[in-house]
């Protein structure tokens, strides 16, 4: 049995603190960042991994640094012999890194090289790959770039969106971690340095990332409808007003009935088909199906025009 420590913060993390719980190893305390205020009245908001651990009874420590003796006093306490690390949001500085028995270990939604950096999921699915996975790795001082200690794949399925990968990535990756952790206790891991070939990044998303530009192709605007659901939510104007894209397709070859003019330009309405409301893009069309205007809930495309003039309208 080992005694493990976690950090984590966002509900990514969920699933492995749940499985290390269910483990045979012995929780010892759990790491996540301080309380942030949210919402409108801004008031101060737990993290889903806080609210997990106090459900569970573990030690908590919520420090905003680990670059002091202080921050790092609780850490130091538990005794951990490794460290498992799922979504934290805090560089862990060379002083953790030594503190567990058997290093670090960390949780990351891509298969490395590929997509180091803050939002793998997000960019695996705007750069169209076909496939993605999760990798255990063992924690260093660069970026993602430490050995890896295992990897599994999995497809990136025609229509899934982030929501929908994120949970499956984050259930797989908390099954890898538990067998990684065995391997670990057994002293039978090997670990693999990281191919120099096939690096790349995923930065951080920008909000102004989700404005869609109905000059590019419907297949590079679904993909950013389902990379940025369910955060920044795609987004275009209508007269004027913020309109967001929750769920659409790509219709590259549809033909639509009617009298669809031949020459509509990018982002013109066509009108409905169906449930969808399509719209002209620079090559093919965009089928909406879920929309919501500001300040409003989320609706389907057939409500959303149920009460307006839409064919012939323009969006952004």
């Amino acid at each position: 049995m080992l005694r493990i420590a976690f950090a984590g913060t966002p509900e990514f993390a969920l699933p492995t603190l749940a499985a290390l719980a269910r483990s045979p190893h012995r929780l010892v305390g759990v790491l996540t960042q301080p309380d942030r205020p949210a919402g409108r009245g801004r008031a101060l908001r737990e993290s889903p991994v806080k609210r997990l651990a106090a459900e569970l009874q573990l030690p908590l420590s919520q420090p905003s640094e680990l670059r002091s003796r202080e921050a790092r006093a609780a850490l130091s306490s538990w005794a951990a012999d490794a460290l498992v690390v799922v979504a934290y949001g805090l560089i862990l500085p060379p002083a953790v890194l030594e503190l567990p028995r058997l290093g670090c270990f960390n949780v990351h939604a891509s298969l490395l090289p590929r997509w180091r950096g803050a939002a793998p999921i997000q960019r695996a699915i705007l750069a169209g790959d076909r496939e993605t996975g999760v990798t255990i790795m063992q924690i260093e001082a660069g970026l993602d770039t430490g050995p890896m200690l295992a990897q599994a794949r999995v497809p990136i399925d025609a229509g899934v969106d982030a929501s929908g990968l994120q949970q499956r990535l984050a259930q797989l990756g908390a099954e890898l971690m538990v067998a990684t952790l065995a391997q670990a206790e057994a002293g039978v891991l090997q670990p693999q340095p990281q191919p120099e070939q096939g690096v790349s990044y995923a930065a951080k998303i920008d909000k102004a990332e989700a404005q869609l530009d109905w000059w590019r192709s419907a297949s590079e605007l679904e993909r950013q409808v389902r990379a940025f659901n369910p955060w920044p939510v795609a987004q275009t104007l209508w007269q004027g007003e913020q309109l967001r894209i929750w769920q659409a397709r790509a219709a590259l070859d549809q033909r639509l009935p009617g009298d669809y003019s031949t020459f509509a330009q990018p982002g013109n309405v066509l009108g409905m088909q169906g449930e969808e409301l399509m719209v002209q893009c620079g090559q093919g069309y965009l089928a909406l199906r879920q929309l919501q205007l500001a300040g409003r809930r989320v609706v389907s495309a057939r409500e959303f025009a149920g009460s307006r003039a839409l064919a012939g309208s323009r969006l952004g």
